[in-house]
């Protein structure tokens, strides 16, 4: 037993490159993690790590037995999820992160189906537009949307959206409508988080700078504003699809729309696809509108 003894604490460290972010990972203190590894070492009478006041990195000996403590412990995961595999049924606690408004919306409503349809799964969901560090973060799945960065996650759309440039039909009336991406600059337009909105033209993308007297980070303000004529707004499909299906909001631009954006399911490459995570991204993909 105690050949293990420190083990995880060392591995979590090493992929963090924190004590504080390892002892997060593993939910355990910071001090605990940090004599875990200490004891680790002095057992092994070998420096692993180095420690600096900004980081930590690991020695050429502490490589060499992270390498094989990594392989020991997948080989271990993959062993209780052949367990779990067996019993065809996802259970144990899934971490998932997701865009707050399409969170609240589409994610959390089908999550709770999801719970009701496999009571042994046990969901931590936290809904933010930060985009959080999956493996910092001991985050099993997200949900992301648009462009995706480059990184080491494995990505599947899932979905997608369509962003809509939209106004009233009382704005319309007395302001008239734009026709050209340059007729914006003429306009009250309803600002989100950037004050660029995004088009094609001519097979391009194209960001248009844009101005006017409301800046809201919320979908749910910029909807409100333009129902009430304050001014144009650019926003997603999902805000104010039956307000243009009831007329109360007018698609503009239709010409220039982007082409949909995906909705992604993100999650870890150096981990095998647990039941509890493929299971809930074919739920959601066979789902989401």
């Amino acid at each position: 037993m105690q050949h293990w003894e420190g083990v995880s604490e060392f591995v979590a460290v090493s992929e963090t490159g924190s004590f504080t972010a390892g002892a997060k990972r593993l939910g355990i203190s910071t001090a605990q993690i940090s004599r875990q590894v200490g004891a680790l070492e002095r057992r092994l009478d070998t420096k692993l790590l180095y420690r600096t006041t900004r980081k930590v990195s690991l020695t050429e000996e502490g490589n060499l037995y992270y390498r094989h403590c990594r392989q020991v412990l997948d080989a271990l995961e993959e062993a209780e999820r052949a367990i779990s595999s067996l019993k065809n049924t996802p259970q144990g606690l899934l971490k998932l992160t997701a865009p707050v408004a399409y969170g609240e919306k589409y994610i959390l409503p089908l999550v709770n189906d999801f719970m009701l349809r496999y009571p042994s799964v046990e969901m931590e969901v936290q809904l933010t537009n930060k985009q959080i560090n999956l493996i910092d973060g001991g985050i099993d799945l997200a949900i992301r949307i648009g462009k995706l960065a480059d990184s080491s996650l494995m990505a599947k759309r899932i979905s997608q959206r369509t962003n809509f440039v939209c106004a009233s039909p009382d704005y319309l009336k007395t302001y008239g409508e734009p026709h050209t991406l340059s007729e914006l600059s003429q306009h009250n337009c309803l600002i989100g988080n950037y004050d660029y909105w995004r088009f094609i033209d001519q097979g391009r993308e194209r960001q248009v700078k844009v101005r006017g007297s409301l800046r809201c980070n919320t979908g749910h303000g910029l909807r409100d504003a333009a129902l009430k004529g304050l001014g144009i707004a650019q926003l997603p499909n999902y805000y104010i699809n039956q307000d243009i299906h009831a007329g109360r909001l007018i698609p503009l631009l239709k010409a220039y729309q982007e082409p949909h954006e995906g909705v992604w399911a993100l999650y870890p490459q150096n981990r095998h696809l647990s039941p509890k995570v493929r299971l809930m991204v074919e739920y959601l993909e066979a789902r989401l509108p």
